[in-house]
Parts: C-alpha cells; structure tokens; sequence
C-alpha cells in the first residue's frame, strides 16, 4: 500500500467520506501474497487489531455473530459502514483474513446468485492492515431505502443474517 491517500470513489454522487489514512509501517503493510479485502463498519479500529466474532450483530435480532464479513469490492463494504449500527463516523478498513472465507450466503444464496458482489464470510479474525482515506458513499435516498427495507423486513421477522 502506498504512503499517500488515495481517492477509491466509484460513484458520483453521495457524500463523500474524506478520512485521514493512518499508515504505521511496522503494522500497516499487508503480508506477502495475502488477498486485501474491504471490511466496513462504525467501530473506531487501529491498524494491527483483530476485527472478531462475539459482537453484537448489525443486523437482524442483534445476537452475537457467529461470522464476520469482508468483501472484495469497496461498494459492498461502502453498504456495511453506512448500515451499520451505532452513532461512530463510518469507515472502511483494508483487512486480510487470518482463516478461512466462504461466501456470505446472504447476498450469494438469496440475492446475486455466483457472488458477483465478492462478499464473503468467515469465523475467523480479520486484521486490518489499513483504512480508505477518501471515499463516496451512496445517495442518501439510496441509503434511506436501504436502511427502510431492513427495517419493513426485521417488522416481518425476516433475518438478515444466517448462521
């Protein structure tokens, strides 16, 4: 990974997320030959730490993930921050799998069948070796629906999450 802050936007419109990329050297860069994949969330990490199981969900009854998620394409992660719960700044973490990853049979059983979303999952910690410095989020009408149908589903007791 580079020293310098990169611009990841995808799209044109929404706001855009403009964040400081920490960079420790002797932590930040990623081990030779490991996939970097995208993780996000609200929770305020370092690099180096461990994102694990055994937190509370974002989604559904807000049990206890048995999983974590990461995706190869920064849309999908750009949709975990901004759905997240909780009140912290959105962010986007680099983070390289310390275990095995299967596919989130979220998205890839139900809604894009072959994983065109590359998202995946894993009971395994993720560390993270860097965070996006500037990044575009999604319209706000896009996340207001978004966030709208979650929560039509969770008043229908339709679980997002599958364990």
């Amino acid at each position: 990974m580079c020293n310098e802050t990169r611009n990841f936007a995808e799209r044109e419109s929404g706001p855009t997320k403009n964040y400081s990329m920490e960079n420790n050297k002797s932590e930040a860069r990623p081990s030779p030959f490991s996939q970097t994949f995208f993780h996000g969330t609200k929770a305020d990490l370092n690099i180096g730490d461990f994102i694990e199981t055994g937190v509370s969900s974002n989604f559904g009854q807000n049990k206890k993930a048995k999983y974590i998620y990461l995706s190869a394409t920064l849309d999908a992660a750009i949709w975990g921050a901004e759905l997240a719960l909780g009140e912290g700044r959105e962010r986007i973490y680099l983070v390289e799998p310390t275990g095995p990853i299967e596919d989130d049979p979220n998205l890839t059983d139900k809604k894009f069948p072959g994983n065109p979303t590359m998202s995946y999952r894993s009971a395994h910690p993720f560390k993270i070796v860097g965070e996006i410095a500037t990044w575009r989020g999604h319209a706000i009408e896009q996340v207001k629906a978004m966030k709208d149908g979650i929560e039509r589903a969770k008043q229908l007791g339709i679980e997002a999450i599958e364990d």
